[in-house]
């Protein structure tokens, strides 16, 4: 089993939507300003309960989600290696050979026609 980066815990970046910061939902305006102490002590609450809440949520519920998500894709790869992929291995087969039969059939009725159609308009070829 691979080591688990504690560092690093979104090394393909999938949810870099979600890096919000204090400046990215409250910003005051040129004009409208709080006091510099309800500024800054608005800057540590944000941040404190944003990360208090989320440890707690994920102590709460992460682990059980986590479970979900596991027996999720082992039935997302159960079905596609026990189903899906043998039916299209079916599909494949059965559509080759139809698409066989059909170019028979095409050639042996239509092949013919096109040559005497081609036949027929060699007569106008100019000499």
């Amino acid at each position: 089993m691979a080591e688990i980066d504690l560092v690093n815990r979104d090394p393909n970046n999938i949810n870099d939507h979600l890096k919000v910061t204090f400046e990215d939902v409250l910003a005051e305006p040129e004009g409208a300003h709080a006091m510099d102490c309800v500024w800054t002590n608005s800057y540590k609450c944000f941040n404190c309960w944003k990360n208090l809440c989320y440890m707690i949520m994920t102590f709460c519920c992460g682990i059980c989600i986590a479970a979900e998500w596991g027996c999720e894709f082992a039935y997302i790869a159960f079905t596609h290696i026990w189903c899906v992929t043998p039916c299209f291995k079916v599909l494949e087969l059965n559509c080759g050979c139809c698409q066989k039969l059909y170019g028979m059939c095409v050639h042996c009725c239509l092949d013919p026609l096109c040559e005497a159609c081609g036949l027929l308009f060699s007569a106008f070829k100019k000499a």
